[in-house]
C-alpha cells in the first residue's frame, strides 16, 4: 500500500519521530507521550505507553522463563496532534517557507515554530 498523496506527491508528515503528542481521540484520550515511530503508509503513529498490548510468550532458548511481554501499538495519525512547547497546549500544524527554501513548523494557537526532535 502506498503513501496517500496530494496531486501524485506524497503528503508531508506533520508529525516525526520524537515528537511530543496528545491523544486526542479514543480509549487513551489526554494521554500524552513521545512518538516512537511513523508509519506513514498506514498513517499510523506508535506513541509511548498509549494503546500496550500484552503478548505472552512460551519459553525458548533466547527466554527460557517466557513470560508475558508489553509492547505498544500504534494508533491512527488523525487520533494524536502535535503539543506546543510553548504553552504545553495542544496545536494544529502549519508550515512557513524561510527565505533561505527550508521549511519550518508553526503551532497554529500560539505562532511560535516547533523545532524538529533529534
Amino acid at each position: 500500500m502506498r503513501a496517500k498523496t496530494k496531486g501524485g506527491v506524497p503528503k508531508k508528515r506533520k508529525i516525526v519521530k520524537g515528537d511530543r503528542v496528545r491523544v486526542i481521540r479514543g480509549n487513551y484520550r489526554d494521554m500524552e507521550g513521545t512518538v516512537l515511530r511513523v508509519l506513514p503508509d498506514k498513517n499510523r503513529v506508535v506513541v509511548e505507553g498509549v494503546n500496550v498490548r500484552k503478548h505472552h510468550q512460551r519459553p525458548s532458548q533466547a527466554n527460557p522463563e517466557g513470560g508475558i511481554a508489553s509492547f505498544e501499538e500504534p494508533i491512527h495519525a488523525s487520533n494524536v496532534m502535535l503539543i506546543d512547547p510553548a504553552s504545553g497546549e495542544p496545536s494544529r500544524i502549519r508550515w512557513r517557507l524561510e527565505e533561505d527554501g527550508t521549511k519550518e513548523r508553526i503551532a497554529v494557537r500560539s505562532g511560535n515554530p516547533i523545532p524538529k526532535p533529534r
